[in-house]
């Protein structure tokens, strides 16, 4: 498979897209070709979409190009676009080009096996390879890219009158818990992440209600489901790291991807997670002139509700760490540093996130005999590449507080 050309920018242009989100918007809309169709032909990665919007009813939609495509699997493949490097107007060049083909139905449908579209729509979303579909909308669909802090953009929206489907290849392993109308949603997750089943596929698997005992599965919505899948992942990896013997010293770890610069302190301690989150002036969920920072903690007892401030971004973070720290059979106290800097002028979702975290923690730690060091270096790295002061947000951390407090083991 080849990826598509990525867009070419002049530096005009380039400053006017980082400056403007809607204006990268209408571009990345109007490089689609004949999407104002009301019907067509086409493929899906496969890929699908529901809604968070109206529950407990929800949108559910299959995602395909207004045309076939030979290389549609590209358009859904993280994992592709993570290790060919591809750059933001690439992965939003692909995005764009998926019409959201949707219908409205109660989340507890899944429990129905008449319901047409649901059937056909969770047939492919459990395919294994692109799925042929024939498409037609009730009316002309509007130009137009949707974006969401935690799922991935797509293109215009219409609503369903009539879907046709071919070829679906659906793997063993995701039919035998499909049809597993007895086995726990927990369970399913951990047997088929097990045969190297991604969070990605995970998630979609969730949100068209693949997993869970009979008479409670229902469809999730898609920026739920994404959430949902990288907290159990992680809870499962925790139960082990939480018995693992501590890290050895103080590690300091950076990194970057598409914009998005990690820095994060491993201590030799507890297992105990807290995130801040920087937005830079210009960045894409900051519009304004000023940096936005937000922040959540986890102790080691864990925490008894969703985060406030920092949303999915809180959970990818955690999955990436938790997949070190499992890898290293280690456990430490974790606190990290993001900077969401101008360089990310779309918003892609969280799968940034995890990308990010998991490429910075695959770069050579540097070591440090105690804590101040840590605490000093960190500091002026941060200084060093955005020019901000990280003292105040230092003094405002639950971490720095908890690791201030004196062990059992040093009376």
């Amino acid at each position: 498979m080849v990826a598509i050309p990525p867009i070419v920018y002049n530096s005009s242009l380039k400053k006017k897209l980082m400056n403007d989100p809607v204006y990268a918007q209408r571009l990345t809309a109007f490089r689609v070709k004949d999407i104002y169709k009301d019907e067509f032909f086409s493929n899906s990665p496969p890929s699908i979409f529901v809604g968070s919007r109206y529950y407990p009813e929800a949108n559910v939609g299959v995602l395909s190009p207004p045309e076939r495509k030979n290389d549609v699997s590209l358009y859904d493949d993280q994992k592709y676009w993570v290790e060919n490097n591809l750059d933001i107007g690439t992965i939003l060049h692909y995005r764009s080009q998926l019409i959201n083909s949707r219908f409205r139905t109660d989340v507890t449908a899944v429990r129905s096996p008449d319901h047409k579209f649901l059937t056909l729509a969770r047939e492919i979303g459990m395919s294994k390879t692109p799925v042929d579909t024939e498409v037609k909308l009730k009316k002309k669909i509007r130009l137009n890219v949707h974006f969401d802090d935690t799922s991935l953009p797509m293109g215009p929206r219409g609503n369903l009158t009539q879907l046709k489907i071919g070829n679906t290849k659906i793997p063993q392993h995701i039919d035998k818990v499909y049809a597993d109308t007895d086995m726990k949603t927990i369970d399913a997750i951990n047997y088929l992440q097990k045969h190297d089943y991604n969070e990605h596929t995970l998630s979609q698997l969730m949100s068209i209600g693949v997993f869970g005992q009979k008479n409670k599965r229902v469809l999730v919505p898609t920026r739920w489901s994404i959430t949902a899948t990288h907290s159990l992942l992680a809870n499962e990896k925790l139960s082990r790291i939480k018995q693992y013997p501590l890290l050895d010293e103080y590690c300091f770890f950076s990194g970057n991807y598409l914009g998005n610069y990690y820095f994060i302190m491993l201590f030799p301690d507890m297992y105990a997670y807290e995130l801040f989150e920087t937005y830079m002036p210009g960045s894409f969920w900051n519009p304004t002139m000023s940096v936005n920072i937000s922040t959540d903690f986890e102790p080691f007892k864990g925490r008894t509700a969703y985060v406030e401030q920092t949303a999915g971004g809180f959970y990818a973070t955690r999955l990436g760490l938790t997949e070190y720290l499992d890898m290293v059979k280690r456990q430490a106290s974790l606190f990290v540093f993001r900077v969401e800097s101008p360089e990310y002028w779309a918003g892609l979702g969280v799968w940034v996130v995890l990308e990010a975290v998991r490429k910075t923690l695959k770069n050579k730690p540097i070591h440090f005999h105690d804590k101040t060091q840590l605490i000093t270096f960190f500091k002026q790295k941060i200084f060093e590449a955005f020019k901000f002061d990280v003292h105040e947000t230092l003094m405002n951390s639950k971490l720095m507080e908890h690791l201030k407090q004196k062990r059992l083991s040093e009376f």
